[in-house]
């Protein structure tokens, strides 16, 4: 999934629509620096914004963690954390694990994909994005 960011405030500082956040760059800003960060070229291919990506990198520092000691780390909002979480647990960026508590209930822990397999569902789902931009370009103007 590539976000071309039609729908969306533009990047480079600007804010997303809670006024605080950087939404993903679109694939015109990536195609325009010479050298895009690979946190940019992430939040653009898997369409997820800035703090997403930053909660990424928080936990594959940190596996096993759990929103609140995710939310202390990234100085964060648990609930803010929590939404967070819920995108790369959709994209497949994360993980989690129940652990049971010894007074009783449960916690969730979080484990974020491997940086190598990350890289490889980027690769897959931009080369999937190319082909299909490739089809595009092939079948227009032609008359079905």
């Amino acid at each position: 999934m590539v976000d071309g960011g039609a729908d969306r405030e533009p990047a480079g500082g600007m804010p997303g629509p809670e006024g605080d956040e950087k939404r993903p760059p679109s694939v015109d800003e990536l195609l325009d620096r010479s050298d895009p960060a690979f946190t940019g070229v992430m939040s653009c291919v898997f369409g997820i914004h800035e703090h997403e990506t930053r909660t990424y990198l928080s936990l594959l520092e940190r596996p096993g963690s759990t929103v609140e000691e995710l939310a202390d780390a990234l100085e964060r909002d648990r609930s803010n954390v929590n939404r967070s979480l819920s995108t790369l647990l959709e994209t497949g960026l994360a993980s989690r694990e129940r652990r049971l508590l010894e007074p009783g209930g449960y916690v969730y822990q979080y484990t974020a994909t491997p940086l190598p397999e990350a890289k490889e569902m980027l690769h897959g789902a931009l080369d999937a994005w190319v082909e299909t931009v490739h089809e595009e370009i092939d079948g227009f103007g032609v008359e079905e």
